[in-house]
Formats: structure tokens, sequence, C-alpha cells
């Protein structure tokens, strides 16, 4: 991390993202209010009202209420709570809240603190932000017709990393829908101890462009985009603590039902940690992983328009707020859609995806030269894998034309019949550096007869401190996928070192030699479907 280098092109891509979020964006977000002010309800259509909501701290949160239509007076009903994604007003929720309200919950949706019109500072998730779901719930059980017995929480990327964190600091919670949301925010932004470039740059530009960063916010971008390793522990417990598997055995103890759903190609939050995540609940649970990029796969559904994403949402709150024997519970717990395919797969467990492990050999010694970008590389944060998702297609190479002075490429055979990948494709190499530090990154792709290569995973993984000429281990999970390999194609490893999703980590002048000893040979592990 101790590097000079990315500075320019960190600096750049942040001001890129800023100009795009400033374009999209009507106007800057105001000052934060003074002070909480409980303002009078304001009808504007079939129960929809707006509110000041007192926030913890003594700050105003801009929120509005859904109530159901025709409810009789001292009524009860479940209530759920929506806290805004990053960077998005109030508003975001409204077409999904009238559905909910119209099949009887009180739905509060309320823009997270720091941004747009809602008072205090972006905390990112940080313990005001915890306090301040509970702070919305009781304003809710007072001013409402909601039950107190029947409370659940979710919400899109930044709502579903608090509604995640609330479930194990407030028991009334019974029911969590964490949609591209992130359980480890260490492992979502800074896997493989490689910075996520564009991820991170987009986030700190809506922060400017909608909000007010706090100033622990403001250096810890500092700090994790100017590659400052002394300042990595400082980094790793700052996100530790905005991360819910910090406090699984409270979500645990506290036990609601909590379902997640994710893209295979989410840029921000790749999907291992929720997977990972997943398998350590012990209360009811579901998993849902579709094609995308961050959000992409709810965004239709936050437009009004039918949507899976929300279609399970609305069942899971039904089964566990209003206690309806609708199905959801006795289906397999673990759904997924294929890239490649329209229809669902459903799993007992996570574990049980890819039972089966193709073990492809990586054999001889390869030498690439760094810092220079071989062509091979994960796309465009966000547009890249909504291209994927929308019109199959996803970031392409030529596997012949890439440059093996620069890129280290292993094949394997031609497949006589379709190889159906599903799960965490798992990298073992020796490498050996001229430097201390340095980076690759691994891509996998699914070669046709012309050589051209569609990418079906990639991880970044980083070194420090190793001794120039002596060989080390690395073992690396690639992102989980679902992707089906036609028969006739055949699958490529690619390694190289430079990935404009990544900063990298390369002194100048830098070479890594990948080498397959007798004793520890190199392979790759590809998780299949069961036949």
């Amino acid at each position: 991390m101790a590097r000079p280098k990315p500075a320019l092109r960190t600096t750049a891509s942040i001001t890129t993202a800023v100009a795009l979020l400033a374009g999209g964006a009507i106007v800057a977000a105001p000052a934060a209010t003074a002070a909480p002010v409980v303002a009078p309800a304001s009808t504007t259509a079939q129960g929809l009202t707006f509110h000041d909501i007192p926030g913890s701290g003594g700050i105003t949160l801009k929120g509005n209420v859904f109530t159901p239509a025709g409810a009789a007076a001292g009524a009860k009903h479940p209530l759920i709570v929506f806290p805004t994604s990053w960077a998005m007003p109030q508003i975001e929720y409204l077409a999904q809240a009238q559905k909910l309200a119209d099949s009887g919950y009180v739905v509060v949706s309320y823009t997270s603190r720091g941004f747009w019109l809602s008072g205090g500072k972006i905390e990112v998730a940080g313990p005001p932000d915890v306090a301040d779901a509970s702070a919305v719930i009781d304003w809710a059980l007072e001013h409402t017709s909601a039950d107190p017995d029947r409370i659940g929480m979710g919400g899109v990327s930044y709502g579903a990393g608090i509604s995640l964190l609330a479930a194990g600091h407030d028991p009334r919670i019974k029911a969590v829908a964490a949609l591209s949301g992130w359980a480890d925010l260490i492992d979502s932004i800074y896997s493989g101890r490689t910075q996520h470039l564009q991820a991170a740059a987009l986030l700190g530009g809506a922060g400017l462009v909608t909000g007010r960063p706090s100033d622990e916010l403001t250096q810890t971008l500092k700090d994790f985009l100017g590659s400052k390793l002394d300042k990595e522990p400082e980094m790793i417990a700052w996100g530790k603590k905005r991360s819910p598997v910090t406090y699984l055995d409270r979500i645990n103890a506290n036990g609601a039902a909590i379902m997640m759903g994710n893209a295979w190609g989410d840029t921000i939050f790749p999907p291992n940690q929720y997977a990972s995540f997943y398998d350590k609940l012990t209360g009811p649970k579901r998993l849902e992983f579709r094609p995308g990029d961050h959000a992409t796969a709810e965004a239709t559904g936050l437009l009004g328009l039918p949507n899976d994403t929300w279609t399970s949402t609305r069942r899971w709150f039904d089964r566990y707020l209003k206690g309806e024997r609708n199905g959801i519970d006795t289906e397999q717990p673990v759904q997924l859609k294929s890239r490649t395919d329209k229809g669902y797969e459903g799993y007992p467990d996570w574990k049980s995806v890819g039972a089966v492990k193709n073990r492809i050999p990586l054999d001889g010694t390869k030498k690439v030269y760094a810092n220079v970008d071989s062509g091979a590389n994960g796309g465009i944060a966000i547009l890249s894998n909504a291209l994927d998702q929308f019109l199959k297609l996803p970031p392409m190479v030529s596997v012949p034309l890439l440059p093996r002075t620069f890129a280290s490429v292993w094949q394997s055979e031609r497949y006589a019949i379709e190889q159906r990948i599903r799960g965490t494709s798992a990298l073992h190499t020796t490498v050996t550096s001229t430097k201390p530090s340095g980076t690759l990154v691994a891509y996998l792709y699914d070669v046709g007869p012309l050589g051209v290569g569609k990418l079906v995973s990639n991880a970044p993984y980083t070194f420090h401190g190793q001794t120039p000429g002596r060989p080390f281990p690395v073992d690396l999970e690639l992102y989980s996928t679902a992707y089906d390999v036609p028969a006739g194609h055949r699958l490529a490893l690619v390694i190289d070192t430079v990935d404009p999703l990544y900063i990298e980590h390369n002194p100048t002048g830098a070479q890594l030699t990948f080498s397959s000893p007798g004793t520890d040979p190199s392979h790759l592990s590809v998780p299949l479907r069961e036949k």
C-alpha cells in the first residue's frame, strides 16, 4: 500500500465518479437540520405522509409513512422500516412501500443520516446509524398503528447493511430482508488485501454529492485510497465495527428471520462474503443470488415493475411478520439463478451448491512483467455486469491475443458436455516476486471455438513483506458465480497484474513468476453442480 503511483489514477477516478453522480443529481445535499422536530403529517395520497423523525444524538431524519387504507380504529399492523440506500432520498421505496401498505403493513422509510435533508453526517453504518434504526422504531410505535411484536427491517445496499446491524442490536426486529448488502465490509472492498478502487471511488463521490461525510469517513477514505499501509490496522478495525458478521452472536441470539439477496457480479459487495455469513446464521434464513451488479437485481422493483427479489421480500415478511403459511419457509432456502439460464435452482445449503470439484492443473513455470494491463480485466463497476444481466454480454477478451509477457494463461481441455459452474472457484499457486510487494489479478474465462473468452469470475490478491526471489504459496477464492460453459468450450485461467477495478501495488520493474512444485502442485478448483 505504501506506493505513490496510484494517486493520480485514484484522483481521476474520484473526479469522474463525482462528475457522473453530480450530472444525475438535481441539487447537492443542503446543510443538516439543526434539531429534531416532529412535523405535522401532510397527507398526499392513499395514506402516505411525510415526517421529521427524531434520530439518535438529537438529529432529524426525514421520513415518510404508508399506512393501510381503511384500517379499523385501534387496529395494530406489522411494521416495516426501510433505511435508504447510500446517497438515495426517502422516496426510494415508495413503490414497494405502497404495495406493502396495501397488504396491511405500516411502512416507514427514512433518509439515512448525513444524506440529503436528514441531519448528522455520514457515518457508514456506524453506531449512530444503528441507533437511528431503533429510534425510528420507537417513533413508529408511538405515532403509528405499528404492532410492537411484529417489526421488520429491510432495504437495498446501505439500507441492507444497516438492517442487518440493527438486527444484532435491537431484539424487537423479527424479520429482515437485506438486498445487495454486506456482511463483511472489509471482505467487500478490501478482499485479497486489495483496495477496490472503482467501488470506493463511487461511494466516496456519491457521498460528496448528496451528503456530508464525517471527518472519520473522509480520513479513512483518504488513507484507504492513498495506500497507507501503516493505517491498515485502523482501517480494518473501522470496517469490522460496521460489519454485521462482527455481531453474529447477537444476531443469532436475537433470532430474527433473515433473507439476503445479491447479484453474482456485485462490484461493491461481492457475493462471497454474503454466502459465508449465511452459513453462520442459525435462525430462519434464505439466500438468493441472481445475475447483475450492485442493486441492479432490485432496481426494476423500486420502479414498481414486477421483480423477483421484491416478490420474495414480501413473501418473507408475510411469513414471519403476519404468520402466513405461504410456503417460503418450506422451499429450498438457497435459491440461485444462473447467469446463462432463466430458471431457478434450489439447494438445502450453500455447501451443496458446487458439490463436485473440477481440478484444473496449472502446470509449468510462467513469468509476467508487472505494471502493464494485459487487456484482461473485470470490466467497469455497475455497467459491465448490468450488461451481462440484461444482454448476456460479460467482459470479453481474445485469449490467444493476450500478450504472454504481461499475462500468464492456462487452459483446460475442450469439454464434451456442458459444465455448470456453481459457487466459488479456488486458485492455489506458487509465486516468486522480484519485489517485496505486489498485486496479481486472476480471471476465469469461458473460451469458445474462436478463442473469445467471456468472463466467468475474477479476484485480486496483494502481498507485502515477501522476500524477493523466494517462492511463497497463494490461495485465492474467485468471486462466487453460477455460469454454464457450453459443450465444446474450454476454461482459461488468466493472471495479470493490473485491473482498473483495483489499486495495484507492483513496484516499477517488478516481475512475478508462477510455478507448480511437484510437492505442492498449482491448480484451480472449479465447483460444478451435480448432474
